[in-house]
């Protein structure tokens, strides 16, 4: 085999490990009322089926009614009700040769205390945290006491439910790693002050776990590799952290991650997107393994399974969490198992799943509509057991190239037209701005399979009505995308060339000015892309929004990421303006900006307009096939919602008849996700 270290079976304390690919622990934002539903159980087990050899579920599962969950949706470990529940999923995932544990906390002051049960949240110190805005007293004693016992008694209900394992986290400044860290830590009584103070809680929460559970339950400690704050745990003190958790003998192996993630632009880099270099702390895991032997977890940025055979080979780790790459490609172990590595669906490392988390949404794949979809969106496209028909798709965007896969993997003989000479759409002008050149991968994926399917694609071609008509088809489906919506101001003259849009800048159609004002008008990645593409040239640029702050649509860990690269390059960065209007003054161009709050008026003085103001639909062809089409271009939402056949689907159709549908931005303005969603919710019964 090619990856041997990959495929080698690894046993910690009693679980024996078919392979050393696992999916660490995240908050999925899937349970109902604090345990796993249907939901959460299918998409756990599309992995087991998917050849994972763990999954550890449930990130950041409460252990207690104080550290709140039901803003995020998470597994609840306080009560009884998670047993029978859990004991499905574990049963479920040992059906296809899976391992299933799950991760138990205290989260302290990482949360938000107007939730349920409006607690006063904990901390060692009352030190507040930035993040979440958390505001928290300081644990007293008999507090303490309390929280030690419930660790155990969520430990028990694990063990009862028949899952494998349970892993502690001491990673991302939960309760066990604020009592550790001296940057939230400054009590003086036996919690605080020396290192064997500040691990004490940690130690009467394992110990108590122990006792609750025996010897020969898997019992695992996440931490972190590294805070990245002077005033924090470095990398040498949690070495000797590690050294110390090994020594109590109550812990079967460490998961190690890199940095903290009490601040914004700590955050970022505890799920690195594609800005951070590939496995970007690595060596923060492999310096932990160095001063231990148990076993060690790392998962970070580990995308492919070169890379993540040679972090094994090389001895960094034992275990490697491709976390990400399966939530973007669910069958990712076995497509490596049997030598099909050119068909994973690589994560590109969007962030989308964790930005929405982040704001309370459950977590989705930028680039797989089926993931956490089960129960109504397939991951293998079954072929039709009716008739084979003819589809026609205009455009080779998300949408257009979604489409014509699901259609053509439904043994449908498939016509893919698109205008350009390459297929990608937006996602092509996305990937130009620094730092998201690997956008482009969800394209390559799309390019890679629309020709491994043997889709008859017509690059280059601006599809009419009459030839699209002229193939005969049964089906059209329009994906037509949109147009730059720079013209939603008449005061912002872009037909008169005083103003350009961010895709001239993107495309090369037009090179960036010297001195450039960048209007914003939707806030997300678009415009602070265009924005770093400028500046990143050696430009001065403003870059104006009337939000109430720059990128203010883009999620937690990917907007810190371009307020790092903005304030290095100068940006000026002027939130709570519109932009009013563009006039010439000789060679000058003067940008009005009125203020949302005060109707007050400025002028800039640049050399450049550029406009982000989103899209509106590319319809021509939509309107111009409309009243041809049997269905009279209606798709209906009853039936598309509730994920059933379209109505007439399955009628016979005349030669010269055909249904009409349109997906993706030419009917609004979505995102990427919203548009692969679109085509597969609609082609996947035709």
């Amino acid at each position: 085999m090619r990856y041997p270290n990959l495929f080698a079976p690894i046993t910690i304390n009693k679980v024996t490990i078919r392979n050393r690919i696992i999916s660490t622990a995240h908050a999925e934002v899937y349970a109902e009322n604090g345990v796993p539903g249907e939901r959460y159980i299918r998409y756990y087990e599309e992995k087991a089926k998917g050849g994972v050899g763990l999954a550890i579920c449930g990130g950041s599962s409460p252990v207690s009614i104080d550290s709140p969950q039901g803003w995020w949706k998470s597994v609840d470990l306080s009560n009884d009700r998670v047993i029978e529940p859990l004991a499905r999923l574990a049963a479920t995932m040992h059906k296809h040769g899976a391992k299933i544990m799950i991760q138990a906390t205290h989260m302290g002051r990482r949360s938000s205390y107007h939730g349920e049960h409006w607690p006063h949240l904990l901390t060692p110190s009352g030190v507040r945290e930035p993040v979440h805005r958390g505001n928290a007293k300081i644990i007293e004693l008999h507090e303490i006491r309390r929280i030690v016992q419930d660790f155990a008694s969520a430990a028990k209900r694990v063990q009862l439910a028949g899952m494998d394992g349970i892993e502690i986290s001491a990673a991302h400044q939960h309760l066990i790693d604020q009592f550790w860290s001296p940057r939230t830590n400054k009590r003086t009584d036996e919690y605080g002050g020396s290192l064997q103070n500040r691990l004490r809680f940690g130690i009467e929460v394992l110990t108590a776990i122990r006792e609750a559970v025996g010897r020969d339950f898997c019992v695992g400690l996440r931490m972190c590799g590294d805070e990245f704050h002077e005033d924090g745990l470095s990398h040498e003190m949690l070495k000797e952290i590690a050294v110390e958790m090994e020594k109590t003998g109550l812990i079967d192996y460490l998961s190690v991650i890199g940095s903290g993630a009490d601040t914004h632009n700590t955050l970022v880099n505890c799920m690195p997107p594609m800005a951070l270099p590939p496995e970007p702390f690595v060596h923060l895991a492999a310096g932990i393994k160095s001063v231990i032997t148990l076993p060690l977890m790392h998962a970070q940025s580990i995308r492919d399974p070169v890379q993540a055979e040679r972090v094994l080979a090389n001895g960094m780790c034992d275990l490697v969490g491709m976390t990400r790459g399966q939530m973007a490609d669910p069958h990712l172990v076995i497509k490596i198992r049997d030598g099909k590595e050119d068909q994973i669906k690589q994560c590109v490392g969007a962030n989308y799943c964790i930005d929405r988390q982040y704001n309370g949404l459950d977590v989705l794949c930028i680039q797989n509509a089926a993931t956490s979809r089960e129960e109504t969106m397939p991951h293998v496209i079954e072929k039709s057991p009716g008739k084979k028909r003819k589809v026609v798709v205009v455009g080779a965007g998300p949408a257009g190239l979604e489409a014509a896969r699901v259609a053509r993997e439904r043994g449908h003989d498939v016509v893919l037209f698109e205008k350009n000479d390459q297929v990608g759409g937006q996602i092509i002008l996305a990937a130009k701005a620094p730092q998201r050149e690997q956008m482009a991968g969800i394209v390559r994926w799309f390019d890679m399979e629309t020709k491994r399917l043997g889709i008859d694609r017509r690059l280059g071609v601006a599809a009419t009505a009459e030839m699209i008509l002229a193939e005969q088809p049964d089906i059209v489906v329009l994906a037509t995308g949109g147009l730059n919506h720079t013209e939603e101001n008449p005061n912002w003259k872009v037909p008169e060339g005083l103003a350009v849009s961010s895709w001239d800048i993107l495309s090369g159609k037009v090179a960036p000015g010297k001195n450039v004002l960048v209007y914003d008008g939707i806030s997300t990645h678009a415009g602070a892309g265009v924005a770093d593409f400028i500046a990143s040239r050696g430009n001065v640029v403003e870059m104006v929004t009337p939000d109430v702050k720059i990128a203010d649509d883009v999620g937690g860990t990917t907007f810190p990421i371009f307020y790092r690269r903005m304030y290095a390059l100068g940006v000026v960065m002027t939130p709570n303006y519109w932009l009013d209007g563009v006039a010439r003054e000789g060679d000058k161009i003067i940008a009005t900006l009125r203020n949302e709050y005060t109707d007050e008026l400025e002028e800039r003085e640049v050399d450049q307009v550029v406009i982000e103001n989103g899209i509106t639909p590319n319809d021509a062809l939509y309107w111009e096939l409309k009243e041809r089409s049997v269905n009279l271009g209606h798709t209906d939402i009853t039936t598309l919602f509730a994920a059933q056949p379209q109505p007439g689907l399955d009628q016979e159709l005349a030669a010269d008849q055909f249904m009409l549908f349109r997906v993706g931005d030419c009917i609004s303005m979505h995102n990427i996700h919203a548009a692969i969603y679109d085509s597969l919710r609609l082609c996947k019964d035709f």
